[in-house]
Order: structure tokens, then C-alpha cells, then sequence
């Protein structure tokens, strides 16, 4: 072994009688360093997309909500508070969900309205988002705070005196409706603010106070569509949640802020692991490179093949040299990529080199999970193309 790594290192590192050679292996090692470099960057790139876009749906979904199994809503009791009082839980504030049909003047929109208590925002900090206006005044028990698609469609900003936001939902009932004016339970707000987070988001929820959703929807003074959870910074999320749901029964679910989410988030895996498969792919034809610069580098150096094969070295041994000298020059491109790519990573994390728009950067995240991936992936299609290349080797070329 360190008979082939000392000619490998040789032959690697001594420049070749022919120019052809030198530039072909000079291109080889560019390659791997460009293929590292835009792999590491990409992965760097995509693990700050997703931050960013999961820091919005943190903004307005819990670390763990609890819900009934069956129907919309369920009354909240003595039992239940005990056990959130004496759960490893940080904040928990009650709400309600349910669709709604909004008119403001000739414009209508459907969407989710939701009641919430003084407690929300120590578990929801979606206040933080509102850019125009205020939060709901619990005072006030007919204020809204609407998303900023729900204000462009129904053109209502905050604190308009001219018209009310009107709010329409089904009266509960079973079988058909014979008078339409009456299947409706409707109530006037005022919309005092206007938050901004995604679109999706934005043109879904209409905040007001869970008192005035109760009231709307015919509720009981206790009775509500959920409980929201907030959790301490060091918590285990999963052994909370498996601990609740055991004290809970059968009859509620307690779902993580992932579960909320599973499209979303199985939606930026498989971009994540698109991304990284394409740029591999790419990362696989610049390492065709690598076998071109070894095959010519064992035509060239065929005399000294058959001068080491006379010597002792068997036809293993003399593939092992070309097969090192592939991994050294993989490994020289990889560490050279390495060395330029994360310095850019950490400076645009910090600084923001590249910008999007005029106030936000490219987000980007440095990982040492994404690092490893780096350095395997290259590391393992850098052996395997030097292998490839070296199977050329044969008795009959050095005899």
C-alpha cells in the first residue's frame, strides 16, 4: 500500500512530458473543485430556503395542538387544565377555527376565522406580523385583524370607519334550508390591523377575539376547536407529546407543528433531495474528467508500468497506484472546493453578498450535516471513477 500511495503521489504531482496530459488533468481537478463549491452552496442554500420558509409557519402554528378526534369542537374542563398545568409545557392559550364568509361592501372572500384569547400571543407571536395597524384588542370585543390578501380582496384596511367587515357562518341544523336569510349567524367587526406573512397564510385566517367566536358559532363559554402549546426551548417534543396524548385518551389528538404541516414539509424535503441528486448527477460527468485524465495518464506512463511489473508489482498493485492517484486528485479538488465554498457560505450568512430583493439576502445555513454529504458524495464517486479508469490495467498492456 504505501509502495503504491509514494508513485500515486509521484504521478499525481509531477507534471507529465506531455502538455495534453497536464491540461486534461488540470481541467479534471477544476472540475471537482467547481462540482464541490456549487454542491455545498446549493445545499447551503436550500437548508436557509427552508428556514426561512418554515420560520413563517412558526410565527402562526404551535409546537403541539390538541384537537378533538370527533367533531369541530370540544368543552374545556377541569381535567384538561390540570393536565396542562401539570405538563413540561411552557404556554398554552385555547382557540377556534372555523370557515367563514366575509363581506365587506360589494366584496366577498371566504376564508378562516379564528378566535383567540390573552394567551395567544405567549405561544403565537403572528403580532410580529402585523405591519399596518394593531393587534386584537380584547377590550373590544368586535376587532379583526385580517391578512394582507384578504385586505387586497376585499379592499379594507385597518381602523376603516366607512363599512364593517361582515362575518357569516351556517347556523348548525340538519336537512334543508328553507329560508335562506335565516341560516346565517352573522356579526359586524371592526378590522384594526392587517399582518403579512405568506400568501397562502394571508388569505386564510381572520383573527378576532375568542369570545366573539363563540358567539358567532353558538358556543358555550368553554367550548373550543383547539389548544395551542408552546414548549421551553429544551424540550423534548416528542416525549411531551406522546406523555399528553396518554393523559388525553383516545378522544383527542396532539399533533407537532410537522403533522400540521406534512405537505409543506415533505414538499421541501423532496425539493432538498431533488436539488442534491441533480447536482450529483452533474458532480458524475465532471468526475468523467477524472477517468479521462488516468486513462491518459496510464497510456503515457505504460513503459514505467511494464519497467514495475518486471520489478515484482503485480497487476493489483499497479491498479492500486492509479486508483489512489484518481482518490488524491478527487480529494486535492474536494479540499480546495471546501476551502473556497464555506467561507462564501459563512460571509453570506452574515453579510449578505447576493441579495434577492433590496432588503432581503439569499438565506443560506451552514451545516455540518450538509458538509458530510459533501465530502461522502465526492469522496465515494471519486473512488468509483478512479476504479473504473484503472480496470484498463490488464497483463497483456505492461507484458
Amino acid at each position: 500500500m504505501n509502495f503504491s500511495l509514494y508513485i500515486a503521489k509521484r504521478y499525481l504531482f509531477s507534471k507529465s512530458s506531455n502538455n495534453a496530459i497536464n491540461i486534461i488533468t488540470l481541467i479534471a481537478t477544476i472540475g471537482v473543485i467547481v462540482s464541490t463549491i456549487a454542491l455545498f452552496i446549493v445545499l447551503s442554500v436550500f437548508s436557509g430556503l427552508k428556514n426561512f420558509s418554515l420560520s413563517f409557519i412558526q410565527t402562526i402554528d404551535p409546537d403541539l395542538k390538541i384537537t378533538a378526534v370527533k367533531g369541530k369542537s370540544f368543552q374545556y374542563n377541569e381535567r384538561i387544565d390540570h393536565i396542562l398545568n401539570e405538563a413540561q409545557i411552557a404556554s398554552f392559550t385555547k382557540v377556534i377555527e372555523e370557515r367563514a364568509f366575509f363581506n365587506y361592501g360589494d366584496k366577498s372572500h371566504v376564508a378562516m376565522i379564528k378566535g383567540v384569547d390573552t394567551n395567544y400571543l405567549h405561544v403565537n407571536r403572528v403580532d410580529t406580523a402585523v405591519f399596518l395597524g394593531n393587534w386584537v384588542n380584547y377590550k373590544a370585543k368586535h376587532t379583526a385583524v385580517v391578512g394582507n390578501a384578504i385586505s387586497s380582496i376585499l379592499s379594507v384596511g385597518a381602523y376603516d370607519f366607512v363599512e364593517t367587515l361582515k362575518v357569516f357562518v351556517p347556523k348548525p341544523g340538519e336537512g334543508y334550508l328553507t329560508n335562506t336569510k335565516n341560516a346565517f349567524t352573522q356579526v359586524n367587526t371592526q378590522p384594526i390591523g392587517v399582518y403579512k406573512l405568506t400568501d397562502d397564510i394571508d388569505k386564510k385566517f381572520v383573527f378576532v377575539n375568542l369570545s366573539l367566536a363563540q358567539h358567532l358559532l353558538g358556543y358555550q363559554n368553554n367550548q373550543i376547536s383547539a389548544i395551542e402549546i408552546k414548549l421551553p426551548p429544551k424540550a423534548k417534543e416528542a416525549d411531551i407529546q406522546v406523555e399528553l396524548q396518554n393523559q388525553l385518551g383516545s378522544e383527542f389528538k396532539v399533533e407537532t407543528r410537522a403533522q400540521l404541516n406534512s405537505v409543506f414539509y415533505k414538499m421541501l424535503n423532496t425539493e432538498n433531495l431533488a436539488s442534491y441528486l441533480v447536482f450529483t448527477l452533474i458532480l458524475m460527468i465532471a468526475l468523467f474528467n477524472v477517468i479521462g485524465a488516468i486513462v491518459m495518464m496510464i497510456i503515457d506512463k505504460k513503459d514505467n508500468l511494464k519497467t514495475l511489473f518486471y520489478m515484482g508489482a503485480d497487476i493489483k498493485e499497479i491498479r492500486k497506484i492509479f486508483v489512489l492517484q484518481g482518490f488524491l486528485l478527487t480529494v486535492f479538488g474536494l479540499i480546495v472546493g471546501l476551502i473556497l465554498a464555506i467561507p462564501f457560505v459563512l460571509l453570506q450568512k452574515k453579510y449578505g453578498l447576493i441579495m434577492i430583493t433590496n432588503s432581503l439576502a439569499y438565506p443560506v445555513e451552514f451545516y455540518l450535516s450538509n458538509l458530510v454529504v459533501v465530502v461522502l458524495t465526492i469522496l465515494v464517486l471519486g473512488f468509483l471513477a478512479a476504479k473504473m479508469a484503472s480496470i484498463r490495467i490488464s497483463k497483456k498492456l505492461v507484458e
